[in-house]
């Protein structure tokens, strides 16, 4: 079964670790295990749920000619985190605001993700905030959707 899926989030992976207005940002293809005390992570094909089904990408497709080829519809969870020392909750929201804007800075550049025959926005995003033992934390889920041919 052919998807476009993979290659969607590896340019997206890509694109984040090259963006230099992330350099203070772990990007991450997918959850990871780390020691890492960095406290901002975009993290492509995660749901933000660590306790979860770790839901990465969905997608429908349907014949798109007689000769074989397939259109696929897709999204692609896309998670903003910002974890903060203290209770500014205020501070931890407007900055994975900040990281998910690069996200659709990036399709707005370039619909295509310098993929072919393919098309991609972010078509809705889901907030969650937190109060936890560590401090605040926001959790900014963004959708990035579309369609190309496999």
């Amino acid at each position: 079964m052919g998807s476009r899926i993979p290659e969607v989030i590896a340019r997206l992976v890509a694109l984040g670790k090259a963006d230099t207005e992330l350099e203070d940002v772990l990007v991450s293809d997918g959850p990871e295990v780390t020691e890492t005390s960095v406290p901002d992570w975009l993290i492509v094909g995660f749901d933000g749920d660590q306790t979860g089904d770790f839901e990465a990408a969905q997608s429908a497709s349907d014949w798109a000619d007689l000769g074989g080829g397939r259109e696929e519809e897709f999204q692609v969870t896309v998670a903003a985190v910002a974890k903060r020392g203290d209770t500014d909750i205020v501070s931890a929201r407007a900055r994975v605001y900040e990281i998910g804007s690069r996200v659709e800075a990036w399709v707005q550049a370039d619909p295509t993700l310098g993929l072919a025959s393919l098309q991609a926005g972010v078509a809705g995003t889901r907030l969650v905030q937190d109060q936890t033992e560590n401090g605040a934390q926001a959790v900014l889920l963004m959708t990035v959707a579309g369609r190309g041919f496999t």
